[in-house]
């Protein structure tokens, strides 16, 4: 077994961002906010009751039975994954690759984390014969693992993982004693929402799993940090839920006020809210498409993207081309691919893959624009992929991976 150590020869010393929509600013959260802005006193720990009972609201709109005294609030994913790994204790299971933050948290605690392979089709949710095996060899090494960590709706390969294979995982967990926190920061942003049945570990296990939502995924901006957890009921939830809410006092870790009642907002899901979500799901779902074609139509591989707002790419079979640009791993690809498109293309170590394979994530959200003014024309305009700084955005990206594939096509040795 080989955990998760830095294996790189450049400075990885943070995770990428979660990839942003990108567009304008909802009138209606702005006045969320500030009409919070006068609030002085300190929201308490774990979150108030406004925003704790909207979150209940939110899980109980998708089935999923939550009171109030289940939820705990963070300013962040990350500080309440933080929390619950601290929590529960023992080394973390993570699917390979997985969202850029999971590991770096258990880490900081001292905790290994022990990457489960994938199935090819699908990212988030490791193969539940392959979790099982994990299990078997950490604890033949002494290992003590205790969480599994997995995404529904996944960062950074942007699919879905369907609900029968999910099950068998819950199953492998349950039967191996492992707590499960289900990520699912991205699933209101399913681009096919009535072809694709999107299923909570939580509605399968309901006595152990801890569902983790960052509100940055489809509710708010990033730059305003919230994000709630829904605990398992009965004493055993209520007991983490108390030790999670320990280690969030320990941090200070509190949402702030005005951002509290702007989450409290948005979570209760009115007209303006859903429409803006509906919208910009709507927006980027086409947007990924078209980058998928163009990435795929030059010879990389990626799996067709189902949600969020990036998508996966693995250029192996462009290796020939990349090695003579001096491209020998991840991190040379992340700093070539950012260099000749302009944006942000971090390699797949910063998400727990392979070092040597050639894999980035591309977010859709640079492609929208440069502005303000030109992000809100695409999310208006009925053919956001015909105007014309969409249309050179996919034009550049098209333009550097048909380079190399015309550059691989012309280096391959003759047969």
């Amino acid at each position: 077994m080989r955990r998760t150590d830095p294996e790189s020869h450049g400075p990885v010393r943070y995770g990428p961002h979660l990839p942003a929509d990108g567009l304008p600013l909802l009138p209606e959260l702005s006045a969320a906010l500030t009409g919070a802005a006068a609030r002085t006193e300190a929201q308490p720990v774990g979150g108030g009751p406004e925003i704790r009972e909207a979150a209940a609201g939110y899980w109980e709109r998708r089935g999923l039975r939550t009171g109030r005294d289940q939820v705990a609030a963070g300013p962040g994913a990350n500080s309440l994954l933080l929390a619950l790994t601290a929590a529960v204790g023992g080394d973390v299971l993570a699917p390979r690759p997985c969202a850029a933050w999971w590991a770096p948290y258990a880490r900081l605690l001292g905790r290994p984390v022990f990457h489960v392979a994938t199935p090819a089709e699908w990212g988030g949710v490791p193969d539940p014969y392959a979790l099982l095996e994990t299990v078997r060899r950490v604890r033949d090494e002494g290992g003590d693992p205790r969480l599994l960590v997995l995404s529904v709706a996944d960062d950074p390969t942007a699919t879905v993982a369907p609900p029968d294979v999910l099950h068998g995982v819950v199953e492998a967990a349950a039967a191996e004693g492992l707590h499960l926190v289900s990520e699912e920061t991205w699933r209101d942003t399913l681009h096919e929402p009535h072809d694709t049945v999107l299923v909570s570990p939580a509605e399968m296990l309901p006595d152990r799993v801890t569902v983790v939502s960052d509100l940055a995924g489809a509710l708010l901006p990033p730059a305003w940090p919230a994000a709630v957890a829904r605990l398992p009921a009965g004493a055993a939830g209520d007991n983490l839920h108390a030790r999670v809410l320990d280690v969030l006092t320990a941090l200070g870790a509190q949402v702030a006020g005005p951002v509290a009642a702007a989450a409290g907002y948005a979570l209760t899901e009115p007209g303006p809210v859903t429409a803006r979500v509906a919208a910009a799901v709507h927006l980027h779902a086409r947007v990924a498409r078209a980058a998928h074609s163009a990435v795929t139509g030059a010879g990389a591989l990626a799996r067709p993207p189902r949600s969020g707002r990036h998508l996966y790419v693995d250029l192996g079979p462009l290796r020939t081309a990349l090695t003579a640009h001096g491209v020998g791993d991840a991190q040379d690809l992340e700093d070539f691919l950012t260099h000749r498109l302009g944006m942000p293309a971090p390699g797949g170590h910063r998400f727990g893959d392979d070092l040597a394979a050639l894999r980035v994530r591309l977010a859709t959200g640079p492609l929208l624009g440069d502005t303000d003014a030109e992000r809100a024309q695409c999310l208006d305009s009925p053919s956001p992929l015909e105007l014309p700084h969409v249309q050179r955005a996919l034009i550049t990206l098209s333009t550097v991976f048909d380079d190399l594939r015309d550059d691989a096509q012309r280096w391959e040795p003759p047969r």
